[in-house]
């Protein structure tokens, strides 16, 4: 049965921010601080990532341009190399992406716990309650159909983009003055080399590479994105773009309003930047924001992972059912 093209370029550049920004832009940028020592690697070790992102998601935007399909990622790796190299990519994918789904499920489930339970319940067992009921309620909503799915994830998308740029505005309510001038420290205390920079920027960027991560997958929707050959290439170049340009400009006000030496072993950096513009409630506004905001990430992550299976299911790597289609809902 043929898909439904039901994907419009503003639905598709939401699933690409989504895929990318989950919780890493309110915890990488700690440990890559801590890394970099100095505020100008901190600063090219993010750009540098933005411009290989952008790179990639060139190459991208061309592949799902030319061959169109759901479940992409699986059939060009199936049409390029072998589908026994396909099956074990995308296996790995699929099993990673459960996992992060499960972590970000718990950590989102932290924040919420934190402001509808009472502090005797805010234990493991109700927060991972609170994770499953998640999860669930958002595989229900996946099985209404694309359409239902795909509302939701803009609205949530949409949230998420909101409230990093709220976060941005803390920079216009008082930034930190720098006290202590960042010094790159060596291991036996020499002046630093082009080495010794070079080392810590690659440290950086591996994980900075990964808070880039996530935009293959759009891909996997091809079969069912509206004028295909057009819309893919644009949502990608579009999503990636507002992708870069917010984590260039939350970073830098990271910098600036918790200070570099701060940042390096900073916790909850989010919620330092929401009490600068909420004041003492802004702990809980951030929570409540950020819980709907991760959840953007679990949405579209059950919405890429079974295109994939789907894929599998029609070369025959997987059982035939994984290729059936709902036909009322599709």
């Amino acid at each position: 049965m043929q898909q439904k093209k039901q994907l419009s370029l503003f639905d598709l550049s939401m699933i690409v921010v989504s895929l990318v920004i989950g919780m890493g832009v309110f915890r990488t940028p700690v440990n890559v601080a801590a890394k970099a020592q100095i505020p100008e690697l901190f600063y090219l070790a993010w750009f540098i990532g933005g411009f290989v992102a952008f790179c990639g998601a060139l190459t991208y935007a061309e592949i799902g341009s030319r061959f169109p399909v759901t479940g992409g990622y699986y059939k060009i790796f199936s049409a390029a190399y072998h589908p026994s190299i396909a099956f074990a990519i995308n296996c790995i994918v699929i099993i990673s992406s459960a996992a992060s789904v499960a972590a970000i499920s718990i950590i989102g489930a932290e924040y919420l716990s934190k402001i509808i339970l009472p502090i005797d319940k805010q234990n493991e067992t109700y927060r991972v309650t609170i994770a499953i009921t998640t999860i669930l309620v958002f595989y229900f909503i996946n099985l209404l159909g694309l359409k239902a799915s795909a509302k939701t994830q803009n609205v949530l998308t949409v949230i998420k983009i909101g409230m990093i740029l709220t976060l941005i505005c803390a920079v216009f309510f008082g930034g930190k003055t720098q006290t202590i001038t960042p010094i790159f420290k060596t291991a036996n205390s020499t002046l630093p080399t082009w080495s010794d920079y070079g080392k810590a920027l690659g440290l950086c960027l591996i994980a900075v590479s990964f808070s880039y991560a996530g935009y293959a997958q759009t891909i996997n929707f091809g079969g069912e994105v509206k004028e295909a050959k057009k819309v893919i290439p644009r949502s990608i170049i579009i999503g990636l773009t507002i992708i870069v340009i917010l984590y260039l400009a939350i970073n830098y006000v990271y910098v600036k309003v918790i200070g570099f030496e701060e940042l390096k072993s900073a916790e909850s950096i989010a919620a330092i930047l929401a009490s600068k513009i909420f004041g003492p409630a802004g702990f809980n506004a951030l929570s409540v924001i950020i819980f709907f905001s991760v959840m953007g990430y679990v949405n579209v992550n059950l919405l890429s992972n079974p295109r994939a299976m789907f894929a599998m299911g029609e070369e025959g790597a997987l059982p035939k059912i994984f290729s059936r289609i709902n036909k009322k809902q599709r």
